[in-house]
């Protein structure tokens, strides 16, 4: 019997040392491949972060009309899913892309009828590169929008819907290119967009854009004043011009998670696809969840 101990003591002894030296090896390995690893997995944060002004961009808010009682509610977000570190100083990646805008009314009794919303989804690709005090880059999107009327645009009382706007099918298909270059805080970028497939078909197929906006990083601690503007030249049935503009300021992160208020201005056709052909000129304030 006391052979048999000592033998399975031995035996036992001889398989910790073994699980002992696996496990050296497999940390070992892991801490090799770890300090050599060029790529990424759903990243905390994005690539090339959203261009401030422009409209089209994730968010998770509100924005509050001062000119009538309508308001903006934004709910979507995009994220990064595959990073390649293609050296120290250059990154790209590939991400999606999925969120809605929608137009609400408010009513007494703290009631916002949905009277129209936009779905967007799709996918995006971006590039950056880095140096001392440059950095430059490039985000490619391909899209679906599409825009419902909602109840609240609809009077029950008469059994129509308001202003005898009723409901058509607008949808589109796109690609769009943003190539930026930010200098000392100052990002500048210029766009153009292509509907492949667009309905109603008057509609036209082109879009141009450039803009500009910057954080100011030395005001207070987590605490980010900015500026933005964008500026779209896009032909709905001719070529029009649409400009937004937003000042703010914005706690977290500066170039990731945190809070925004700001102010928003807006003026040309309206974003919302049920209402192309409307003319809109307002002023707003935000409260946004940037993710």
């Amino acid at each position: 019997m006391e052979r048999e101990r000592v033998y399975k003591k031995m035996i036992l002894y001889k398989i910790v040392t073994y699980m002992q030296k696996i496990t050296f090896i497999a940390l070992l390995t892991v801490s090799v491949i770890n300090a050599q690893k060029t790529y990424e997995v759903f990243p905390d944060d994005l690539n090339v972060q959203p261009f401030t002004a422009n409209f089209l961009e994730p968010k998770l808010g509100f924005l509050f009309n001062t000119n009538n009682k309508s308001l903006r509610l934004d709910v979507g977000n995009s994220l990064d899913v595959f990073r390649k570190h293609l050296n120290e100083n250059e990154v790209i990646a590939f991400g999606a892309d999925l969120f809605t805008y929608s137009r609400l009314r408010s009513e007494k009794d703290f009631k916002f009828p949905v009277e129209t919303i936009d779905y967007l989804f799709g996918l995006n690709f971006t590039y950056k590169k880095t140096t001392d005090h440059l950095e430059y880059g490039a985000r490619f999107r391909l899209s679906h929008i599409s825009a419902h009327l909602v109840d609240g645009w609809y009077n029950k009382s008469n059994s129509e819907w308001i202003d005898n706007q009723v409901p058509f099918v607008f949808s589109k298909e796109f690609l769009e290119l943003m190539p930026y270059i930010k200098y000392l805080g100052v990002r500048v970028y210029a766009g153009i967009a292509y509907n492949y497939h667009i309905e109603p078909k008057i509609l036209g197929s082109g879009n141009y854009q450039i803009g500009f906006d910057y954080f100011y990083a030395d005001f207070l601690e987590n605490f980010f004043p900015f500026i933005g503007y964008d500026f779209r030249y896009t032909d709905i049935t001719k070529y029009e011009p649409i400009h937004s503009f937003s000042v703010g300021i914005k706690t977290g992160k500066m170039n990731g998670k945190g809070f925004s208020i700001y102010l928003n201005y807006y003026s040309g056709k309206s974003i919302h696809g049920e209402f192309f052909n409307h003319n809109v000129s307002n002023s707003s304030i935000g409260f946004n969840l940037d993710l």
